[in-house]
């Protein structure tokens, strides 16, 4: 991977071409310019995550979660889940929409999507991990790798993965592929 994409992976979006032609010292400038911008403009919203995450543990989760799912977009709401116990992150995760719930576990890091699929009720974690089977495999492969043996079961018994071991010799996956497989022997 080229610095200039090592420094722009966070964002997710691809390197513009024209970025590339410049000379590594100008690719510089302008990463330092885009950090320092992304910095100003975000600056403060670690503590405004904390002050919700806050005031919502006084606000039933009746009241909190159609607000959440209309008005709060899933990266926010992740942003707010960071700065929450795991468990009060997993009394929202209950209750969440799947699809909400799902596009909120994207913005997360897998230790802790791992923790909280651990501690949420068996039924809805396992709703939780069929649908991202279905719709995101690798992110959920992601996460499976930080998941205990009674996580991984679940996993075993929801999915179907490929039988061909070639396509695992340099698959990002291959550790976690194989101890399914083992388990749906």
């Amino acid at each position: 991977m080229t610095e200039s994409e090592v420094v722009l992976e966070w964002t997710e979006i691809p390197v513009p071409e024209a970025l590339r032609e410049l000379e590594p010292a100008q690719q510089k400038q302008v990463f330092a310019y885009i950090e320092n911008s992304v910095r100003s403009k975000t600056d403060g919203l670690d503590e405004l995550y904390q002050a919700i995450a806050m005031i919502v543990k006084y606000i039933p989760h009746f009241v909190v979660i159609p607000l959440m799912v209309e008005h709060i977009r899933p990266a926010i709401a992740a942003g707010v889940c960071r700065k929450m116990s795991v468990d009060q992150a997993t009394g929202y995760a209950n209750d969440l929409p799947l699809e909400y719930f799902s596009e909120v576990s994207k913005n997360l890091d897998d230790p802790l999507m791992a923790r909280i699929i651990g501690k949420m009720k068996k039924h809805r974690a396992e709703k939780f991990i069929h649908y991202e089977l279905q719709h995101h495999l690798l992110h959920m492969l992601d996460i499976a790798g930080h998941f205990d043996q009674k996580m991984l079961e679940v996993i075993a018994r929801h999915v179907t993965l490929p039988e061909h071991d070639d396509d695992l010799v340099t698959h990002p996956h291959r550790e976690i592929i194989e101890q399914i497989r083992e388990m749906q022997k």
